[in-house]
């Protein structure tokens, strides 16, 4: 059960080959005589100017290739938990980690116990707004939920943690709820996970909507090696405050 360490996610582009056709493929074409139990940690993220070709995040391209699961975690419990799912299961899984929540601390059940895929997470309940939000984008979130708050806005935060298998009935349960909904991830707004999200909520809780979903994301752009440049393209607390803000002022 190898465990494949890949430095920056941009350089996964030079293993599509191995990664989409190969290993996504062999237990199908197989019949399931053949299992591919490969997790492939790599890391990725903006926020320490490593420049256009080291800080991308790419999740959106593998959760469209049938035969990948794809885990994308936000906390020191969830990484231990889904790293051990990870390595025991017999397909291939791509495990992103954004490098900017390495520094985080928290506390650990003493046991280690897998946490099974297609599990979404609610980091805050709410009542007013779903925020979907992902890797980096789920403690911006939660910055944000607690600036809400304080102009009477309660927000709910939801982690998927797994993306690819997804967890769309605690997404739907949760809009359902709140009414509203904003997603968030560091990835350019364009193609990104955020599209697919929005396409679950409209399909299975458009009637419970009050607004038009919200979407944020990064510029679409290669990132500038310049700080205040890096910083101005990608999303952080404030974008998804004023997402927030908007949905609640259209109801």
């Amino acid at each position: 059960r190898p465990v494949v360490e890949i430095m920056y996610q941009d350089f996964l582009t030079l293993s599509m080959e191995q990664l989409v056709n190969q290993a996504a493929k062999h237990r199908t074409m197989s019949g399931g005589q053949l299992k591919v139990p490969l997790t492939i940690r790599t890391q990725g993220g903006a926020g320490w100017s490593p420049g256009a070709q080291h800080a991308q995040q790419l999740e959106s391209w593998f959760v469209h290739v049938p035969g990948l699961k794809v885990v994308f975690p936000s906390t020191p419990e969830d990484v231990r938990g889904l790293l051990w799912s990870a390595i025991y299961d017999d397909n291939p899984v791509v495990f992103f980690e954004h490098r900017l929540l390495y520094p985080l601390k928290s506390e650990v059940p003493e046991k280690l116990e897998p946490i099974p895929f297609g599990k979404a997470r609610i980091m805050r309940e709410g009542t007013d707004v779903t925020v979907i939000a992902i890797g980096r984008m789920v403690p911006e979130a939660l910055q944000a939920a607690e600036e809400a708050e304080a102009l009477g806005i309660s927000v709910e935060v939801l982690d998927p943690r797994t993306l690819l298998p997804l967890d769309e009935e605690a997404i739907i349960t949760s809009v359902q709820k709140t009414n509203r909904c904003v997603t968030a991830h560091e990835a350019v707004t364009r193609g990104g996970f955020g599209a697919e999200l929005t396409a679950v909520v409209q399909h299975g809780a458009f009637d419970y909507l009050d607004a038009p979903i919200e979407r944020v994301g990064a510029k679409f752009a290669p990132l500038a090696f310049a700080p205040a440049m890096e910083q101005w393209a990608v999303p952080h607390a404030a974008d998804v405050l004023e997402a927030v803000k908007r949905t609640v002022a259209r109801a």
